[in-house]
C-alpha cells in the first residue's frame, strides 16, 4: 500500500510540475508557443484560456478534499491531452509528448481510484461542489 501510495504522488507531482510549467509557458505567451499553436492552427488567444485552465487543474488534482474537484479536473487534462494528441497527429507532427502525459496521468488516475476506494482517502460529506 505504501508504494501506491508513493508511486501516486510521484506521478502527480510530476504531471503537475509539466503542467505548471506548460501553463506559465503559455500565460507568458512564449514565442515558441505562440509558434507552435499557429503551426497547429489555432488562435493565440487560447493560450491564455489553456494556460489558466491548466494551472486550475493542477490545483484541483493536487488537492485532498473534494473528490469530485478531482475527478473533473482529471476529466478536463484527460480531453486537453487527446485533443492535443490528435492535433499533433493532424498536422504531421509526432503525438508522443501528449499521449505519454496522457498515460502518466492514467496511471496516477487508477493509482488514486485504487487508493480512495480502499482507503476511504475522501469523505463523502465532502464531496459535493456545494461545499466549496
Amino acid at each position: 500500500m505504501k508504494f501506491e501510495k508513493i508511486s501516486f504522488w510521484v506521478l502527480i507531482l510530476l504531471f503537475g510540475a509539466l503542467m505548471t510549467m506548460s501553463s506559465m509557458l503559455y500565460l507568458t505567451r512564449q514565442p515558441a508557443m505562440v509558434q507552435a499553436l499557429h503551426q497547429l492552427g489555432y488562435p493565440e488567444y487560447l493560450l491564455s484560456i489553456l494556460g489558466t485552465a491548466k494551472l486550475l487543474g493542477v490545483v484541483a488534482l493536487l488537492q485532498t478534499r473534494y473528490a469530485v474537484l478531482k475527478e473533473w479536473a482529471y476529466a478536463g487534462f484527460t480531453i486537453n491531452l487527446i485533443g492535443a494528441s490528435w492535433s499533433h497527429a493532424a498536422t504531421g507532427e509526432s503525438p508522443m509528448v501528449p499521449l505519454v502525459l496522457l498515460l502518466i496521468l492514467a496511471a496516477s488516475y487508477l493509482l488514486w481510484k485504487q487508493g480512495a476506494v480502499s482507503n476511504l482517502t475522501f469523505n463523502m460529506k465532502k464531496t459535493r461542489l456545494t461545499e466549496i
